[in-house]
């Protein structure tokens, strides 16, 4: 990680093109099925497509695709542009950019890859390069997967540096001196006699010539911004209360929208009656939308009301009447022919079932909704020149395609102005309100229609977490772990969303046993086996996706493997770790926490727990009281592996995150069903953690590996499995259903 990077020519490509009297630069990788973006379309004075930097005399823009939903993801990309080109980072505007194919997400394929392939070496870089290719080719334009800074580290940096090289040689051209000789700080290029010119100033010299290329990238000692504290750009206006979301998006003439959808998630329209919605004040009309029906009013209220004034007979939900038999299609999964995959299989379990002592247990993980604090809106204007969509979402290509569609427009007519979001943790991965708002807004032409969903409405019909099931049995023999055969059932999460895209997922599913299978334990006989389940409630990706219950899964069974085998639960698992990485991850934890043993007195204990997920080993220790008005989490410990740790503020603060979410789903949270009808429909009755529940959270960001990770999604797979493991060592009760409320009390 110490040397310094090249960026080689036939590797990538960097170009530019003027734009509005200045220069964009741009980075793509040189084998592309698609034209050059940079080359296609472009006249004199406009924009070119997959800018990373544009210089104007207005200042310095950085382009950051990948979309801020409160991570700090265009603070990172930011970062990673003005490390190399030498610009102020507070002195810089920042844009997420127009949808565009070359923005596609390079840091998607590897985790896929690792579940095709599992061994890593020849077969598994072959499949890694060839979804790459697929992904590329379909310009998969996503923000998920913890991959930002990933996808980013090198192709933004590289971006930022070939800007820098390519202002000092307008300015070597323009001062007659040598580019060498010539440095650059802050916005300005400087010549050895001290003379200083702006970028602004070099803007419209750079945007004929052709870009410098093969630039070496700084080595990390020598970085201004990337591993140091650093604060977020954002963090002035959400301090200060005026930073603006989706929901906040005003234009002039605009009108507002609320739905009316079918109470059952997945039922249907059967007729409707919006009189009495038209007749109240404010009204504009009703239309029908996929899904229910739309009420325009002249402001957010007086639709609302609207839209609960709508009658209407809606057909029932395809899934279950209740959540009796959910649980019930997912214990009859647990058949060969429902076998999704087995992708870890050592030794030989089921000969060592027969020889040892052997333990068995089942789990169950309940749906549960995104809730971003945020309802999600959609503001769609169609007109003469095209469409305008403003929204905050993770998927601009596919909102443009969606909107073409619903519009009868071709794609590139289509203009996605990303907004800044108050949350998602997946959420945003959908578009219906982006869908509702085009249906509208093409029957209300030249005129802007916001819509936008009520609490109620956006956790009813959101796309939840999958419910989910596991069976654990295993042996152990002299003291250690002999055998684990883990067996998990859910329905397929991958099919549900991207099927709602239009997009067939042929194969297996990795995400049924993500967070279990690729696991760092030797254990001489080891297997993993993913049932897809019939399709239940509609699913949609939820933060860290299937590792969010195949964490809590793994770690349990694991844990109660040790516990028979008499043995030490950390001691276990570093004898038992075959990745260096994951054990000096676990002797980091023990360390931070002063581990001695999971029993810290009377009414008191301790759990731990490691999950590998999107890449990261990340290893928690829960500490707990049991106190008479409950259990009470005082401190967790946390030690995650991240190749490099870009700004340790935000790190810690994305860490601190994820393990409130993790832990106070666990504790309190679930959705279920009566009749397709969520049961569950605003804050107070999907209770997450309390702020005088929360822990004292102590944050360790280990180094040691090549691959640089986002940390967004792998503190959430440990949090639930640790807490289980604690209240047991405190209690003596064992925890193997979420959320653990109904089982014991918390306190606060």
């Amino acid at each position: 990680m110490g040397k310094v990077k090249t960026i080689a020519r036939r590797s990538f490509l960097i170009g530019s093109a003027a734009v509005a009297g200045g220069v964009a630069f741009g980075v793509w990788r040189y084998k592309t099925p698609y034209a050059n973006p940079l080359e296609v379309g472009l006249d004199a004075g406009e924009a070119a497509l997959t800018p990373y930097v544009k210089i104007d005399a207005s200042g310095v823009t950085l382009i950051t695709p990948r979309a801020d939903k409160g991570q700090g993801a265009y603070h990172v990309q930011a970062a990673l542009i003005a490390e190399e080109l030498d610009v102020a980072l507070e002195a810089v505007k920042i844009d997420p950019g127009p949808p565009d194919r070359a923005y596609w997400n390079t840091a998607l394929a590897p985790e896929a890859a690792e579940f095709m392939a599992p061994e890593e070496g020849f077969m598994r870089d072959a499949v890694t390069g060839v979804l790459s290719s697929v992904m590329k080719f379909a310009g998969m334009q996503i923000t998920g997967g913890s991959t930002t800074v990933p996808d980013g580290f090198m192709k933004l940096r590289a971006a930022g540096a070939s800007a820098r090289e390519t202002l000092k040689l307008a300015a070597a051209a323009r001062l007659g001196v040598e580019a060498s000789a010539l440095r650059a700080e802050a916005g300005r290029v400087i010549a050895p006699d001290g003379t200083a010119l702006t970028y602004e100033e070099l803007a419209t010299d750079v945007a004929g010539m052709e870009p410098v290329q093969d630039v070496p990238l700084r080595a990390p000692e020598d970085w201004r911004y990337l591993g140091k504290p650093m604060q977020r750009l954002d963090i002035l206006a959400k301090s200060t209360g005026t930073q603006r979301y989706g929901i906040d998006f005003e234009i002039d003439g605009m009108v507002h929208a609320a739905v009316k959808l079918a109470p059952a998630q997945g039922g249907g329209l059967v007729r409707y009656d919006a009189s009495a919605a038209l007749g109240m004040r404010g009204v504009r009309g009703a239309y029908e939308v996929t899904g229910g029906v739309a009420v325009v009013a002249d402001n957010t209220w007086r639709a609302f009301q609207a839209a609960e004034a709508v009658e209407a007979e809606w057909s029932a939900a395809p899934m279950p009447a209740r959540m009796a038999g959910h649980w019930a299609a997912l214990e009859a999964a647990f058949v060969p022919s429902h076998q999704d995959s087995r992708v870890r299989d050592d030794g030989d379990v089921d000969a060592a079932m027969v020889t040892g002592q052997v333990v068995t247990a089942d789990y169950r993980a309940p749906y549960l909704a995104h809730a971003p604090l945020e309802p999600v809106s959609a503001v769609v204007r169609v007109a003469n020149d095209g469409v305008d969509v403003w929204t905050g979402t993770q998927i601009p290509r596919f909102v443009q395609n969606n909107v073409a569609k619903i519009a009868g427009v071709e794609a590139d007519a289509v203009r996605v102005h990303v907004l800044m979001m108050g949350g998602s943790f997946g959420h945003r991965l959908e578009d219906d309100v982006v869908r509702q708002a085009a249906e509208v807004a093409v029957q209300m032409r030249g005129v802007p229609v916001k819509l936008t969903y009520s609490r109620e409405t956006d956790m009813a019909h959101d796309y939840t977490r999958q419910i989910a099931m596991a069976k654990m049995r295993g042996t152990v023999k002299e003291g250690r772990v002999e055998a684990y055969d883990l067996s998990i059932a859910m329905p397929s999460v991958i099919v549900s969303q991207m099927g709602r895209q239009g997009l067939g997922v042929p194969g297996p599913d990795s995400q049924i046993v993500a967070g279990a299978f690729e696991q760092p334990f030797a254990i001489p006989h080891h297997r993993v086996t993913g049932y897809r389940a019939d399709p239940l409630a509609p699913l949609s990706s939820w933060r860290s996706v299937g590792a969010s219950s195949n964490g809590f899964f793994y770690n349990l069974g694991l844990e109660e493997l040790i516990e028979a085998a008499g043995a030490d639960p950390i001691e276990e698992r570093l004898r038992l770790a075959s990745d260096p990485l994951a054990a000096k991850v676990l002797e980091a934890v023990a360390e931070m926490s002063g581990w001695d043993g999971p029993n810290m007195g009377p009414r008191r204990g301790r759990g731990v727990a490691m999950t590998r997920s999107f890449g990261v080993h990340c290893a928690q220790v829960v500490e707990v009281r049991d106190t008479d008005a409950g259990i009470q989490i005082d401190k967790v410990y946390v030690a995650a592996e991240v190749g490099r740790v870009l700004d340790p503020v935000n790190f810690e603060n994305q860490v601190q995150g994820g393990v409130v979410w993790g832990l106070g789903h666990a504790m309190n949270c679930e959705i279920t069903y009566e009749n397709g009808v969520a049961e569950q429909q605003n804050f107070d009755a999907f209770e997450g953690m309390r702020l005088s529940q929360c822990p004292e959270i102590l944050v360790r960001g280990l180094e040691n590996g090549d691959a640089v990770r986002g940390v967004g999604e792998p503190p959430v797979p440990p949090a639930a499995p640790a807490l289980a493991a604690a209240i047991y060592a405190a209690t003596g009760v064992r925890l193997r259903e979420m959320p653990f409320s109904k089982v014991v009390r918390f306190a606060g």
